[in-house]
């Protein structure tokens, strides 16, 4: 892995794929204990004013908050320490590790930047894992705006429209992608019968503790610890 090749490719785009990072078998495993933890039919997590405005349709599991210590593998990966250190710097926190849900026929996730780009030197790191295929058949595929990281504030528009310079990612199993917490990212809607992917999150030394409890929507802010959108950008 060199890593100073992919931190240049991390900064100068604000995304980064690594393909087989993750061993095959440990993929499986949590593969399994997440199709174990939601069943066939979950309950939808955020209330019905989100799921309309954020046209977002993900359920949430936080498995390292439950005690799962399957999940802390991915965690205490050197090469993902390593690599993080380098986008982070020395000092840098993880946050908490994530399990994204999506059933058969919903929207998958609007346009959204996971925290606020009004300071352009504090932001978040989203460390995604694949632990199955995300094909064209089954949907959910991650799309992201190059070098949007560097472009400021989501613009209004549409939640779901498309962008000239988007780029569709199909990542398989085993894949790492890292997304800067600014970029402008979405996820398409869900054709098979589940999608889901885990974010483990990290922040740098010094960036406050709810840096993502603010999120960015073409069409508002909203701030998750208390429910509620605190501002209304469809207007504007």
């Amino acid at each position: 892995m060199n890593t100073a090749e992919l931190l240049t490719q991390f900064e100068h785009e604000g995304y980064l794929v690594i393909e087989d990072f993750f061993d095959a078998e440990l993929m499986a495993g949590l593969g399994q204990l997440i199709r174990s933890y939601f069943g066939d039919n979950p309950d939808f997590f955020h209330n019905d004013e989100f799921l309309d405005k954020a046209q977002t349709d993900v359920i949430p599991w936080f498995p390292q908050n439950e005690g799962v210590k399957a999940f802390d593998a991915i965690d205490a990966d050197p090469r993902l320490q390593k690599l993080t250190t380098a986008i982070l710097g020395d000092g840098w926190a993880s946050q908490y590790c994530m399990v994204m849900f999506s059933k058969q026929g919903t929207t998958g996730q609007a346009w959204h930047q996971d925290c606020p780009p009004d300071d352009p030197d504090v932001f978040n790191l989203n460390r995604l894992v694949y632990t199955s295929d995300i094909t064209d058949e089954i949907g959910g595929q991650t799309v992201v705006v190059p070098r949007s990281h560097k472009a400021g504030l989501l613009p209004v528009g549409d939640p779901v429209g498309e962008f000239e310079n988007q780029i569709v990612l199909r990542p398989k199993q085993g894949t790492l992608v890292f997304l800067h917490g600014h970029t402008w990212h979405r996820v398409l809607p869900i054709k098979g019968a589940y999608r889901f992917s885990t974010n483990y999150r990290a922040a740098p030394a010094g960036a406050p503790d709810d840096i993502t409890d603010v999120c960015v929507y073409r069409n508002m802010r909203y701030q998750f610890s208390k429910s509620k959108i605190v501002e209304d950008r469809a207007d504007r």
